[in-house]
């Protein structure tokens, strides 16, 4: 893979590159990728998911058995479930964001497509998200994926990340660059 220098430096990289590569031997991309957006919604929406694979009280086989528990009750595919127990065999569960992010942008990569980490103040519906792909499509030249993510305080707008490049309109940066200026 050429870009994956950087990406396989971190754990989380190194985690998220076996797993794509197990997905990709197995023809399960995909899978994988809806599983793990499954994944990440169940972290983002359920406290108690976040705290089993975040809280260091829990021992690695209770967390083992908690997280095959919730694979099953979430439909997870079956390289996912077996790649989630391998993280809590390993005390990295706590890992989960980092490697499903890195996980999409090698998926997307390998599609050629770019992803862009997208990150509203409120949720964004399905026509919203058309719109805002439609844009980045037409400003980039190639198709792109959406990685959302929600941050109240941001109050408005958006932040938009595609690799380096951050396209911030968020009313949180405005008030602060406007606070700026009058202080000026």
């Amino acid at each position: 893979m050429e870009n994956s220098g950087g990406i396989q430096a971190s754990l989380s990289g190194r985690y998220a590159t076996a797993l794509f590569e197990l997905a990709r031997d197995a023809k399960a991309i995909e899978a994988v990728e809806a599983s793990l957006a499954t994944v990440r919604a169940a972290l983002d929406e359920s406290p108690e998911f976040k705290a089993l694979t975040t809280s260091p009280l829990i021992g690695r086989k209770d967390a083992g058995k908690a997280v095959a528990a919730a694979a099953g009750v979430m439909g997870l595919d079956a390289t996912t479930t077996k790649f989630l127990g391998v993280l809590a065999e390993n005390r990295r569960l706590a890992q989960l964001p980092a490697i499903i992010r890195t996980f999409r942008a090698l998926a997307t990569s390998h599609r050629g497509e770019t992803t862009a980490e997208v990150i509203s103040a409120h949720p964004l519906n399905a026509e919203q998200v058309d719109a805002l792909k439609q844009q980045l499509r037409t400003r980039i030249g190639r198709e792109v994926s959406v990685d959302l993510s929600v941050d109240p305080s941001l109050l408005g707008g958006l932040v938009v990340k595609i690799g380096s490049q951050m396209i911030d309109s968020s009313i949180k940066t405005r008030l602060n660059s406007l606070a700026h200026a009058m202080k000026g």
